[in-house]
């Protein structure tokens, strides 16, 4: 059975691979079909396509946005977007805006208390257009203000930390009529971390398509709950190991390997929607 992962980062959001490097993995993974969903970007979509192309592979473009349902951050994956759709365009646009100022503030906030961050070296170290908080822990690490990540999250960056800044997100249900306005389907990240299953129900009625049941912080049996709720609120149930290369301490592709039937359920949800 061929097999797919529908989470995955490169360095064009928060991840540490390049987009050749990603699908050189994934074909040493054993996988047959991989989506690229980065954060707020579409920006390494296309050198993407090109390296799955030439490794084999199944590519679905994709990119996963930050929304909120109820003052709750939630993230929303996106699947066959129309890339060139203007609004898709111009929203990400705006969040990649948004995220590089909030890089600034983090930097100000770390100066201001007496941590001599460099800006430069955050946004060099990004060198994408959606740079975030694990930038900035890098750039910590590197200057010598944490001794790893998890440090640098822990004593500078988390909620009550002297870097923190919160994040501006748009409405849970603004982000699925994107995507599906965009020709693409909708999917709940991760539903696991976000400790409170209200939300689905919530996003149900906003119209998502699917819950990505299987994710590396899922316990096989959080997975199977995640695959009843599906199955009960007729949502296809995804999955996929989100990994960000070597950004959290070790690559997370091959983790999760989906069952391609489950990638043909979400292409017929689509299909139905735009026929």
């Amino acid at each position: 059975m061929k097999l797919a992962d529908l989470h995955l980062h490169t360095h064009f959001s928060d991840g540490t691979y390049s987009p050749e490097e990603l699908a050189a993995h994934a074909r040493a993974q054993g996988l047959d079909a991989v989506a690229l969903t980065d954060h707020d970007s579409v920006e390494g979509c296309e050198r993407m396509e090109t390296a799955c192309t030439k490794e084999g592979l199944e590519f679905i473009p994709g990119a996963e946005l930050t929304a909120e349902v109820t003052g709750q951050e939630v993230h929303i994956l996106g699947y066959w977007m129309d890339l060139s759709f203007e609004r898709l365009r111009v929203e990400l646009q705006h969040f990649q805006g948004v995220r590089q100022q909030r890089v600034r503030e983090m930097v100000t906030q770390l100066n201001d208390n007496g941590v001599n961050l460099s800006e430069s070296l955050v946004l060099s170290l990004a060198q994408c257009e959606a740079p975030g908080r694990l930038h900035v822990a890098r750039a910590l690490v590197q200057q010598g203000f944490a001794r790893d990540h998890d440090q640098a999250f822990d004593k500078f960056l988390k909620r009550g930390r002297p870097g923190f800044v919160p994040k501006a997100r748009m409405k849970a249900q603004d982000a699925v009529g994107l995507i599906q306005e965009a020709g693409g389907v909708a999917v709940l990240a991760h539903p696991g971390l976000y400790r409170n299953d209200s939300l689905i129900g919530k996003l149900k009625d906003a119209g998502i398509d699917g819950l990505e049941c299987w994710h590396t912080r899922h316990s096989p049996e959080v997975s199977e709950n995640y695959s009843r709720k599906a199955a009960d609120l007729d949502l296809v149930a995804t999955g996929g190991s989100d990994c960000h290369g070597m950004a959290k301490g070790q690559p997370l592709i091959g983790r999760v390997k989906l069952p391609y039937p489950q990638v043909e359920a979400l292409r017929a949800r689509r299909s139905r929607r735009v026929s």
